[in-house]
């Protein structure tokens, strides 16, 4: 079994929500057609793509935030209960804030 390293973790993720953050960007950025009905169409498929940024922002936030946890040694500390997180947690999601339990139950 592999040792699990939240640093290079977080970093592999940060690029990914900031590629998927960047590319919608641009593909927000193009040129819309100049007919009416394809307008329409081009409307909806921005909302998609607005909620997709919203949602890569919010990603990029959350890494942001665990990487600070790591500078100041907390990562890995639930920031509810303050018990441990569990590793294959941490392993499947690097920028938890929670463990399993206060996961889930009702948000803060």
């Amino acid at each position: 079994m592999t040792s699990f390293d939240p640093r290079a973790a977080l970093d592999g993720l940060y690029d990914e929500y900031s590629r998927r953050a960047n590319a919608i960007r641009h593909d927000l950025g193009l040129q819309r057609s100049a007919d009416f009905a394809e307008q329409a169409g081009e409307r909806q498929n921005d909302e998609v793509l607005n909620a997709l940024l919203v949602e890569a922002e919010a990603g990029l936030r959350l890494v942001g935030l665990a990487r600070l946890r790591l500078a100041d040694g907390s990562y890995g500390t639930c920031q509810r209960c303050g018990e441990m997180i569990e590793p294959a947690r941490l392993q499947a999601l690097p920028a938890a804030e929670f463990c399993l339990a206060c996961a889930d139950r009702a948000p803060l």
